[in-house]
């Protein structure tokens, strides 16, 4: 009897125990779940609060002044001319060039979701501006439409029109969330754009020229 109570009592004592774990897991879980679901939440409020300034006619307009003291104009310049045939060469198009500027036009895909990697809602066709001076530059985006999405009979996303509507104005057959979460997305995807191209003028990155194929001789030695 006395070994059957002490058995009684350590397994009392083991259940106490396993139970205090579970809890104190369990509380370790919903910290952590906590947390979690507040950063998730933080970057949305962060990323919702973002906005478009407008320009004078009243158009979404995407506007940087960059301060570049150790970088010529010339050098300015070329860079940003790498970048739109180079490195953006499959989404962007030069229109013109001058000594000073460039025009050119370009799209991006814009996705459905903002935290995650979702499915392709659609693309926003844009104009690109840059002007450079000795000591710093500027550029912008503006002229931005936005183009919707639709899989066609293959599975592929494809545009269902082409004719876009400014972002500045709200189509009439998507809500006003929908559409504002299509705004969020497009300002996330060409803030990124603006960090690239910051970034592309900030380095040499501009790719040399091919050398042709030296022909090798055998009459000369």
């Amino acid at each position: 009897m006395l070994l059957s109570g002490r058995s009684d009592m350590k397994s009392g004592r083991l259940f106490l125990i396993f139970k205090a774990l579970d809890l104190s897991i369990n509380r370790f879980k919903m910290k952590h779940l906590l947390f979690i679901t507040f950063a998730l939440l933080s970057i949305q409020l962060s990323a919702q609060q973002k906005q478009f300034s407008k320009d004078d006619n009243g158009k979404f307009i995407y506007y940087k002044v960059v301060d570049s003291q150790l970088v010529s104009k010339d050098t300015l310049l070329q860079r940003a001319k790498s970048f739109i045939n180079v490195a953006y060469k499959k989404s962007m198009t030069q229109e013109s060039i001058t000594d000073s500027s460039i025009l050119a036009k370009g799209a991006m895909v814009i996705d459905k979701t903002i935290l995650v990697a979702g499915h392709p809602s659609g693309e926003v066709s844009y104009h690109f501006v840059f002007e450079a001076r000795n000591g710093k530059y500027r550029f912008w985006l503006t002229d931005m439409l936005f183009i919707p999405y639709q899989r066609d009979r293959y599975g592929n996303f494809v545009a269902t029109t082409k004719i876009g509507v400014p972002l500045e104005r709200t189509p009439g057959k998507l809500g006003a969330g929908a559409w504002k979460d299509i705004l969020n997305s497009a300002y996330n995807k060409i803030e990124k754009f603006g960090d690239d191209f910051k970034k592309y003028l900030a380095t040499n990155r501009v790719e040399k020229a091919k050398k042709k194929a030296e022909t090798i001789s055998t009459k000369k030695w």
